[in-house]
């Protein structure tokens, strides 16, 4: 590893020290299909399993999607022709091999989750009942419960968690990551919200940590995601020193039941599977707008169409569209979409009589942090899967139902990783003890292995990339540790500087920001006026958190007119608590995702910029990844080209010789904020 550098930061949240560790193999922070598939397969291979959960076991934003899970299942549709799809719909900026990754190995990882007890819905002859939904080309999406997919596949994996015991922690919201001595992954730690066994804030200890801590779509006001999802995987990775990538990318679905200008929070979805069993969009007149937009009209790509929706919206003066399905009649509404009608009828709305208001609202984060084919982030033993990482699978616009599969996929290919490092490392340990053994009865002994290797926590890091789901040839492992007090990590001078916590009554003025700068559409003059909002709000928590008469160094304006005058006014100190750190993480989420839109000059995929309108794939065909400085400065660099290359420890370049990011055809005049930096070669 020489010559690679881990950037770690040396920043965490500002909480109480850990007062209890629990030890194991392996710990997943969330409770989707991505976490509870990954741990499931690394405790079948006999891996001591620990699964971490914001709220209950089955809260997960999964149990959310309605529409369902894409795979190349009925008759004459190919691996191929999802591939083509996937790669129309990502604008140019999907990984195509991990694309491939994904296409190839998902339908055989569908019929693994029904083997697990998933019951999709099925046709009169016992197959798979397949629809089709926006960007598809072919019937593939695969549903249960007519609408209720995400709710039928997190049943079934809980029951298999349950079944088979695995140790959970339910109502904890991870905090941050620990670290060894050399950078590599040493567990968590985590605050338990006064239900379950333990309460207050503890480590689960152990060389492997899968983050499957779904979305952030909490930044912005209006959005289809649960409560929980306010970024916590991200921003854990940033400080962590991982690098993030496409943040700028966030998918505004746009058919999202409209319940008033002033309506925030989670926003009910009416899903992409409506509009592909024949519904259309239509304005106040009943006029179709999309016809003559895209070949396939309502089913184009959501960002095609959320931007008609916006378009619609502007040239009439409204703040919504209808979406038309009345000529489906009331047995299918009540057979095919049986959760979206009764959210309907629940807020006064009948679809089998009457159009239903629709606009776009934030759904779904194409980006996330940075990851190779194996789920391997820049930072040794940390994995992460789901919509909080960004394999390239999304490029810049996540095809419709590809979500659940990435999140299987991945999930899969993480454990198989996990379980080999482990083994590896087992026959390392099993090396040197038999070569201190027969060193003891006088046996002179060479093990190369062992003596160049060491006792590697995660194992060897020169594996191949492309290695399948298949989980053999494993060891039984050693089990999982009693609860005991945490030790060494308990001290606070052994811990990284804290960070400071925003106040969580300014967590609506964030989502104000993002919505109104970062929304749908945006401009240089939205995003720079969102920069400075959010920089402001750094900037009070930096001033709280300084000691009486001084000022900490990170904040950004030290010689402001009156920052430090006597008597100025200065925020109260926020307090250590879920709230607070939740609004902390969507802060730091919020700040990196408007760096890098803009930074990113021109509109593609769910990225509309008024002021760039056009594509620009000569400058822009590539991907921009930041990570965290000790400072707390955002540092940006960008790929050079869309594939997304080398990513994990043993194979990421060093940072000094990424490319600089080139100039625009348009001198660009919105320089990056003063804490913004872009890396160029030296």
């Amino acid at each position: 590893m020489t010559g690679i550098r881990h950037h770690a930061t040396g920043i965490r949240l500002t909480a109480p020290a850990p007062g209890w560790s629990i030890d194991a193999d392996v710990v997943v922070v969330g409770s989707g299909v991505a976490g509870l598939t990954a741990a499931l397969r690394c405790a079948a291979a006999g891996l001591a399993t620990v699964v971490v959960t914001k709220a209950r076991l089955d809260d997960g934003s999964t149990r959310w999607a309605q529409g369902g899970i894409a795979a190349a299942l009925g008759e004459g549709d190919t691996p191929e022709q999802h591939l083509d799809d996937t790669l129309v719909a990502g604008a140019g900026l999907c990984d195509e091999d991990a694309v491939r990754t994904l296409v190839t190995e998902g339908p055989d990882a569908v019929r693994r989750l029904i083997g697990a007890g998933a019951r999709f819905d099925t046709t009169d002859g016992g197959e798979i009942a397949l629809t089709r939904e926006g960007g598809h080309h072919r019937s593939r999406i695969a549903h249960a419960g007519g609408d209720a997919t995400g709710a039928e596949i997190s049943r079934a994996l809980v029951a298999a968690v349950r079944e088979a015991a695995l140790r959970t922690i339910e109502n904890a919201l991870v905090l941050d990551l620990l670290t060894d001595a050399d950078g590599r992954t040493a567990g968590v730690t985590l605050h338990v919200m006064g239900e379950g066994r333990h309460d207050g804030v503890g480590a689960v200890r152990a060389p492997a940590v899968v983050l499957a801590t779904g979305g952030m779509g909490q930044v912005f006001s209006a959005t289809t995601n649960p409560a929980v999802s306010t970024g916590d995987g991200v921003a854990l990775a940033l400080r962590a020193g991982a690098e993030v990538s496409d943040l700028e990318f966030v998918q505004f679905h746009p058919t999202v039941l409209y319940l008033g200008a002033d309506s925030e929070g989670q926003q009910p979805l009416v899903s992409e599977a409506v509009r592909g069993e024949g519904a259309h969009l239509v304005d106040a007149s009943g006029a179709r707008f999309m016809v003559g937009q895209h070949e396939l009209a309502e089913l184009a790509p959501r960002d095609i169409v959320a931007k008609a929706i916006t378009r619609r919206m502007e040239l009439h003066g409204t703040e919504h569209m209808y979406l038309d399905a009345r000529h489906f009649g009331a047995d299918m509404w009540e057979r095919r979409f049986p959760t979206i009608l009764a959210a309907c009828r629940a807020h006064g709305i009948d679809p089998v009589t009457e159009p239903i208001p629709v606009a776009p609202a934030a759904h779904y984060a194409s980006g996330g942090v940075r990851t190779d084919l194996r789920g391997r982030t820049t930072v040794p033993g940390l994995y992460a899967c789901g919509e909080v990482a960004c394999t390239g699978v999304h490029g810049a616009n996540r095809l419709a139902s590809n979500s659940l599969l990435e999140g299987l996929v991945f999930a899969e290919r993480i454990a198989t990783d996990i379980v080999e490092r482990a083994n590896d490392a087992e026959h390392v340990r099993d090396a040197e003890r038999a070569n201190d053994t027969a060193q003891t009865q006088g046996v002179a002994q060479t093990n190369d292995t062992a003596q160049t290797n060491g006792v590697a926590q995660t194992g060897s890091t020169a594996r191949a990339d492309d290695a399948g789901p298949a989980v053999e040839g494993t060891t039984p492992r050693t089990p999982v540790a009693a609860d005991r007090p945490l030790a060494a990590a308990a001290d606070p001078a052994a811990l990284p500087a804290p960070s400071p916590l925003l106040d969580p009554e300014q967590r609506g003025t964030v989502q104000r920001i993002m919505t109104r700068g970062a929304g749908v559409l945006r401009s240089a003059e939205s995003l720079a006026a969102a920069a400075d909002a959010l920089e402001a709000l750094h900037d009070g928590a930096v001033r709280a958190a300084a000691p009486d008469g001084a000022r900490d160094a990170d904040a950004r304006d030290a010689d402001a007119p009156g920052a430090d005058a006597p008597g100025a006014d200065r925020p109260k100190p926020a307090e250590p608590g879920v709230e607070a750190w939740e609004a902390t993480n969507l802060l730091l989420v919020s700040r990196v995702l408007v760096a890098a839109a803009r930074r990113r000059e021109e509109t593609r995929g769910c990225h509309w910029r008024e002021d760039r309108p056009e594509r620009d794939d000569e400058n822009w065909r590539r991907h921009l990844v930041v990570r965290l400085t000790s400072e707390r400065r955002l540092v940006l660099r960008r790929t050079e080209t869309a594939a997304f290359g080398p990513v994990s420890p043993a194979q990421a370049p060093d940072c000094a010789a990424a490319s600089p990011i080139p100039p625009t055809t348009t001198p660009t005049t919105d320089p990056p904020p003063a804490d913004v930096t872009e890396e160029s070669q030296p």
